[in-house]
């Protein structure tokens, strides 16, 4: 396998790990992280045929630029959401492991 197969293949463990995980307690930003989500879904489809209709491709750079961009925002906000609800009740209930799992995602998120 190559390095970059092997990270993959690395990553999708542990998401696959973190995934199984299930919170009995409530996300307070839900609504808007699928708002922001529905966002960059529409934007990575007028990107999408902007290859497909052979636009410029710096413009296509850009909007790229634009995704991730929001991507990372939504990631942020889940992860802000994640700390103060879920974190704060893993420590009030001693789950070590609930902060092992917030290490795993943050490494993957900050990649």
């Amino acid at each position: 396998m190559n390095g970059r197969k092997e990270m993959e293949e690395r990553n999708k463990i542990d998401a696959e790990d973190i995934k199984t995980n299930h919170h009995a307690h409530y996300h307070t930003q839900s609504k808007e992280v699928i708002n922001r989500l529905a966002r960059a879904i529409g934007h990575l489809q007028k990107v999408k045929a902007m290859v497909e209709e052979g636009e410029d491709c710096s413009e296509v750079l850009i909007q790229l630029a634009a995704v991730k961009s929001a991507l990372n925002g939504t990631g942020k906000v889940i992860l802000k959401d994640h700390i103060e609800h879920c974190i704060v009740h893993a420590i009030k209930e001693g789950d070590q492991k609930e902060l092992e799992e917030l290490n795993k995602a943050i490494d993957l998120f900050i990649k």
